[in-house]
């Protein structure tokens, strides 16, 4: 768990990792009863049909998950929270974790050591990780139907709703307008600004409108009501502490506090957990990372805060999408592995677990998300595209020696195709017919490629929709997958391990074709042909109109970076020169990768605590980088050459 993730987990804190779908031959409900139970349970506690639908929607997307806990112990349709429960049923496992998070050899590596912690007493849980206890009370129905039925879950969640509705003096029923307090106390946010952006985005969602087939094949609709116009001054006696000011950068959408990560003396010569720096007037900033935590909320924070640990930018909460800024955007901070990336990256970490297929996010935490990076965007001018907007698992290593080190979050189970619908930039077609580059896309919900290792090794994780397509040998599915040269440099197979990226290709990012057959499309991966299953009636790439880069004429070969560093002679004296070793990979005559434009050769010399030796270093060599496997990496221009695709 701990090399898959972002920051290291504490291992009793991991959630279930086991499957608790129904079989496949239990019978199955109408696909009406969902609509059915919310109009029920909203008519028997008085509460209006639209809020307890969108409450749920901004929860669950009126997902069940299979009576399986959120990565924040939060159960069914209304996401009720016992996170003592799901800390209890968690398996523990433990992983070393040996990326240098800096990914900066002028000073010594950066590895944090593994974190344990004993299972929390549910008294010692926040309410905002234990509302299914009073959702019980409240309701009159056992924990355990509130866990595992839908229909009493969304009856424990209007019970909450029309508590909290009298609690603040209003009546029950009536115009959901009148909701608004309701809904903000229903976040289990504990600062007033946290609660009114979720309940702004309930509301948001009145006003639209919503429809969907959940995940156990119902068929859900939330009829749009563009005029309620709720009365948002309730948040306002809610009694909420204000969050804690600072210098954020965050758009006005989110609720954002400065919980601000140390920049420290300690030890002889060491120092944490971050570099100042000037960006964007030093480096531009050119990417933005996404991780997931692999660690609870608290711990989350506790880490950050320690000047012995590593850093990041923003940590997003699951349960209700609240955002905590630790470093500014100016500063590099310590979180991809890769030095080149830090140096140029905003580092985002999401309250997550990588192998918990069925540990969900919230549909608030993904809206929360999207609404950050898309204002980063925007801010330093960032394209929302996959060699832009990366996950940990697309940053490569440095060298050949720390390829096989780097981590694996946020995963195959990280919704790629949901997150840029709600950056806006959707991923669509954008050529026709048999062009030479296509987007990876398959349907999220139907695509279940079978992993392993989320529980131990070799055993075989709970299907559960991917954004992942896996890459053959050849044009069936008995072939081989291709191999991995740097994970694997003797030569063995890929795997189907959910820590293993060697033979994986990612919902959003885009490829060059090297051939068609059949039911079946090729694309040009780590010096190989690479076959994945893209048939015309379910298709898991659509045609795309991109830049590719192939060999210059004469050149049989070209070697693959991953770093953009500069030539030697652009370094000045009292800044040593950074190697700049080639990968264990070919990129032949012939074969064509996606690039995602020119970047110049940078290095940022930060090795010591006192700014005044900091230097960035800016050669004349120029690169491209490109989509070259799972993770991206770096060509020299002057060995490549453009070519259209269409």
């Amino acid at each position: 768990m701990l090399r898959a993730g972002g920051v290291v987990a504490a291992a009793a804190l991991l959630l279930p990792l086991v499957s608790a779908a129904p079989s496949a031959t239990a019978e199955r409900p109408a696909s009406d009863a969902l609509q059915r139970d919310f109009a029920a349970a909203a008519s028997q506690y008085r509460v209006p049909g639209s809020v307890l639908l969108a409450v749920s929607y901004l929860q669950s997307r009126w997902d069940t998950h299979g009576g399986a806990p959120s990565v924040s112990g939060g159960y069914g349709p209304m996401h009720l929270t016992d996170a003592a429960t799901a800390l209890a049923d968690a398996p523990r496992q433990q992983q070393p974790d040996t990326e240098d998070a800096r990914g900066d050899t002028s000073r010594a590596a950066k590895v944090a050591a593994p974190a344990t912690a004993a299972l929390p007493k549910a008294s010692q849980l926040p309410a905002r990780l234990r509302t299914l206890d009073r959702a019980a009370k409240l309701s009159g129905q056992p924990a355990e139907e509130l866990r595992e039925s839908p229909a009493a879950n969304i009856k424990g969640g209007a019970a909450l709703l029309a508590a909290a509705q009298r609690e603040l003096g209003k009546p029950l029923g009536g115009d959901p307008a009148d909701w608004y307090g309701a809904v903000a106390r229903f976040s289990g946010a504990d600062d007033s600004a946290t609660a009114a952006g979720y309940a702004n985005d309930v509301f948001a969602v009145i006003r639209d409108g919503e429809q969907r087939t959940t995940d156990s094949g119902q068929r859900m609709t939330l009829a749009a009501a563009p005029k309620v116009a709720p009365d948002t001054a309730q948040v306002s006696r809610l009694g909420l502490r204000k969050a804690a000011a600072g210098p954020v950068e965050c758009p006005r959408t989110v609720a954002c506090e400065w919980i601000p990560a140390p920049y420290e003396e300690f030890g002889e010569g060491d120092y944490g957990n971050h570099d100042l720096a000037d960006r964007p007037k030093s480096q531009k900033i050119d990417s933005i990372v996404l991780h997931d935590t692999e660690a609870d909320w608290a711990t989350t924070l506790q880490l950050v805060q320690d000047p012995t640990y590593v850093s990041w930018h923003y940590s997003v909460r699951s349960s209700d999408g609240h955002i905590a800024q630790h470093v500014a955007t100016k500063d590099v901070a310590w979180h991809a592995g890769n030095w080149y990336v830090n140096a140029k990256s905003v580092g985002v970490e999401q309250e997550g677990f990588l192998v918990t297929p069925d540990a969900w996010f919230t549909e608030e935490m993904y809206r929360a998300s999207a609404r950050l990076v898309g204002y980063l965007s925007r801010k330093y001018d960032i394209p929302l595209d996959r060699q832009h907007i990366l996950g940990h698992d697309n940053v490569p290593g440095t060298t050949a020696a720390t390829i096989a080190g780097m981590h694996t979050d946020p995963g195959p189970y990280w919704d790629w195709s949901h997150f840029f619908t709600l950056l806006g930039k959707p991923f669509t077609a954008t050529a026709r017919g048999k062009a030479a580059a296509v987007t990876i896309r398959p349907d999220f919900a139907a695509n279940k490629p079978a992993y392993t290792g989320c529980v131990t090794a070799g055993e075989t994780c709970a299907p559960h929709g991917s954004t992942a397509v896996r890459l053959h040998t050849a044009p069936q599915e008995s072939a081989p997958l291709v191999k991995d040269a740097g994970l694997r440099p003797g030569g063995e197979d890929s795997t189907i391990d959910v820590n293993d990226v060697g033979a994986r290709a990612s919902t959003g990012q885009q490829y060059a074709v090297a051939g068609r057959s059949g039911d079946w499309t090729a694309i040009w991966y780590l010096g190989q042909k690479a076959w994945f299953h893209d048939p015309a009636g379910q298709p898991t790439a659509v045609p795309a109109k991109a830049r590719l880069v192939t060999p210059r004429p004469g050149l049989t070969q070209v070697p693959v970076y991953g770093r953009a560093y500069p030539e030697a002679a652009a370094y000045p004296a009292g800044v040593p020169v950074q190697e700049q070793a080639a990968f264990p990979y070919t990129f032949l005559a012939g074969q064509k990768y996606v690039t995602g434009g020119k970047v110049p050769g940078e290095y940022f010399y930060s090795p010591t605590f006192d700014t005044s030796v900091h230097r960035v270093v800016r050669g004349k060599e120029q690169y491209y980088e490109i989509q070259f496997g799972h993770r991206v990496a770096y060509v020299k221009a002057a060995d490549v050459r453009l070519v259209p695709a269409g």
